[in-house]
């Protein structure tokens, strides 16, 4: 077999339902949307609505993020589709392995490592700030040595809280699914629930003067505030990684990508609305719009707790991409692009082999490295997948092989599927150009270990449809 043809064979859609029948099928549709409200949801809901406002379209922020969710909700139904199609493990790399061949699954693969792994260790970071500011609350003050990444001119060596709270979640995951599920179902509660109480009781201090001019930087600021909150509804993508673990996955899949979607569009417009309503948006261009809303209202109390629900935020959000970059390095480990031994399934149906690797890999990137200026990555590694998934829906719809007719199904094809990849594409030449060199370094990287090791110990079944 010549390189060409090793790099182009595609994976047998039989031979993977028949190695992902090792998990044990218990998530429903609502444990879906708790994983992908877990992701979606974090601290940015108390922070974009506010920043983007002052700093760019006003109130009509809360246009801009409907904007957003139309533009997301083209990529949001290619995903639906597929899970629905190819109910498999590893997601966008599975699907780019079975509809374009194995070297476009593993750049696919190797994109999602990238978002999954750098999103984990930037929010652990995140969440070991807020866990130190509420330690503070008490009394308690945690040495600096151990409070931030390996820096000794700032007397840092350590960011042992982060490294602990990856370490619990991956602890959490190792027992099983349904136990999972229980904490991460409460904690996405426990999240809503204080971002409802922000709603509820600002809403009181609404005045409607707050909100003219609607759109102090006219429609223009409604499209760049759109372009800068539209990663604010990344991380819906996750839910297909739990395919293998879904009950009617035809079903609850789309149900899981989409419902996940739009109660995030209605919490953001909400948050948006009352934000902007309380205070004039000139003023919101501070660290945290949220808290200091409801500090100039001298409702310190609440304020607070919107603390708590940052942390539940943070929290739910390592949940779910610890959980899928898990099962996606199975997925590579599976098909012999990475070692074996990644895609093993322990006698308890969980790939812990999987979870464990990842879980070193993001307490070291969270615990030692400075990754602020890093982040951006996050989002290209994210678009990246998504344009592959769009213009996939093309090639899916032409597999007679592939059986989907009681599934979802994008509407009008071929037009959104395409609609999506020009969005994804437009959204990628808005990033800086620090985070394409830094990317195509991490590219590199990938390929080489491809070359060297994914195509030669690869043992993907050809498709022979």
């Amino acid at each position: 077999m010549s390189v060409w043809e090793k790099m182009t064979r595609k994976a047998n859609i039989h031979q993977y339902l028949k190695e992902d029948v090792k998990f044990q099928k218990t998530l429903k549709a609502r444990d879906l949307m708790a994983l992908g409200i877990g992701a979606v949801i974090g601290t940015g809901i108390f922070i974009l609505p506010g920043t983007v406002a002052a700093t760019t379209a006003g109130p009509g922020v809360i246009l801009s993020f409907l904007v957003a969710a139309i533009i997301c909700a083209t990529a949001a139904m290619c995903y639906a589709e597929f899970a629905s199609s190819l109910p498999v493990a590893g997601s966008a790399y599975s699907y780019g392995n079975i509809i374009f061949g194995q070297f476009i699954g593993w750049v696919i693969g190797w994109a999602l490592i990238l978002e999954y792994m750098l999103a984990v260790a930037a929010v652990s970071v995140g969440f070991s700030a807020y866990f130190s500011a509420f330690l503070k609350g008490f009394g308690l003050h945690l040495p600096q040595a151990i409070s931030g990444a390996f820096d000794p001119s700032h007397g840092t060596y350590i960011n042992v809280i982060a490294i602990l709270v990856v370490w619990v979640i991956a602890w959490m995951l190792s027992k099983g699914m349904k136990s999972s599920m229980r904490i991460n179902d409460f904690m996405v509660i426990v999240k809503i629930a204080i971002i409802i109480l922000f709603v509820v009781v600002g809403f009181f201090y609404v005045k409607p003067s707050n909100w003219s001019p609607f759109l102090p930087f006219g429609s223009r600021g409604i499209v760049g505030g759109a372009a800068t909150v539209f990663f604010a509804y990344l991380g819906f993508d996750a839910v297909s990684a739990s395919a293998p673990e879904v009950k009617d996955p035809q079903r609850n899949l789309p149900v899981g990508i989409i419902g996940t979607l739009i109660i995030a569009t209605i919490l953001y417009m909400a948050v948006s609305t009352v934000l902007t309503g309380m205070v004039p948006f000139t003023k919101l261009n501070v660290a945290d719009p949220v808290s200091f809303a409801l500090q100039l209202v001298n409702l310190n109390g609440v304020a607070g707790i919107i603390s708590v629900g940052a942390m539940a935020g943070m929290f739910t959000m390592m949940v779910t991409m610890i959980y899928s970059s898990s099962r996606l390095v199975y997925a590579i480990g599976r098909d012999g692009l990475l070692p074996k031994f990644l895609g093993n399934i322990n006698k308890n149906h969980l790939p812990n082999h999987s979870l464990i690797t990842v879980t070193i890999i993001i307490s070291l990137m969270g615990g030692f490295i400075n990754i602020g200026q890093l982040a951006e990555l996050v989002n290209i590694g994210t678009l990246i997948a998504f344009s592959f998934v769009s213009i996939g829906i093309i090639p899916l719809r032409k597999r007679h092989d592939i059986e989907n007719a009681d599934g979802f199904k994008v509407p009008l094809y071929p037009v959104l599927p395409v609609i999506s990849l020009i969005l994804c594409l437009a959204l990628m030449t808005q990033l800086h150009l620090e985070t394409w060199l830094a990317s195509i370094a991490w590219f590199v990287v990938g390929l080489i270990i491809y070359l060297t090791y994914g195509m030669n110990h690869s043992n993907i079944k050809v498709d022979e449809k």
